[in-house]
Parts: C-alpha cells; structure tokens; sequence
C-alpha cells in the first residue's frame, strides 16, 4: 500500500507540475502576444510620424526654394537698379563738373534736366521667379 500511495502522490505531482508548466506557457505565449502587439503599435505609430517629418521636410525644402527664387530675383534686380544710380549718378557727376552735356545739340530743356529721360527711360526690371524654375 506505501509503494501504492507513494505512487499515487508522485502521479499527483507529475500532474500539478504538468498543470502548472501549461498554465506558465499560456502566460509566455499571452506575454508574446500582447509584446508583439505592442511592437506593431509603435511601429504604425512611427511610420505616421515619420510621413509627418517627411511632409514637413518637403514642406519647408519647397518654401527654400520659392525663398531662394525671389532672393536671386531681388539680387538681380538690385544689380540692375545699381547700375542705373550708377549710370545716374555718373550723369549727375559729368552735368554738376561741365556744366551741360549737350553742348553741340539741339535737345529739349526738359529733357536734358530730367537725367531719368536719359539712358535707360523707362526700362523695366526683367527678371522674374518664373526665370528661374527650371522644369
């Protein structure tokens, strides 16, 4: 009866560990499952975040550019409104030193005072962003 009882003791054993080792790998697999889950989370939640820094990125290399654009254009156009106070001034300069430059010709008073009649009158400023895209 000893060897019968103690038999039974270790069958009872053999079934709690086994009941208990099933009862821990359900509690691995669940801890698996939800560690997975949270991984895929993050990872949707850091593609979203980085298409936000990718359209940011975009965003503001576009707002470069369009800034960049008009810089080039004001720089050209500032060359251009420097040559003509250049010009201007070298007019003004040769009128105050010689009196008049138009000794030898017949021009109208009007139009020998006002030095922007003379050289370059009315000549727009050319250059514009669309010159500067290039498609």
């Amino acid at each position: 009866m000893t060897s019968s009882s103690s038999g039974d003791l270790m069958n009872e054993r053999k079934r709690k560990r086994m009941v208990s080792n099933r009862e821990s790998a359900r509690r691995s697999r669940m801890r698996k499952q939800k560690h997975l889950y949270d991984m895929m989370s993050q990872v949707e939640q850091l593609k979203e975040e980085n298409i936000k820094i990718i359209t940011s990125i975009n965003l503001a290399t576009q707002n470069y550019a369009t800034v960049e654009a008009e810089n080039t254009v004001l720089r050209v156009q500032m060359m251009e409104l420097n040559q003509r106070l250049h010009s201007l001034n070298d007019i003004l300069s040769y009128i105050n030193n010689n009196g008049t430059i138009f000794e030898d010709h017949n021009y109208p008073e009007t139009f020998v005072n006002n030095p922007w009649n003379f050289m370059y009158q009315n000549q727009p400023i050319m250059a514009s962003a669309h010159m500067l895209y290039h498609y």
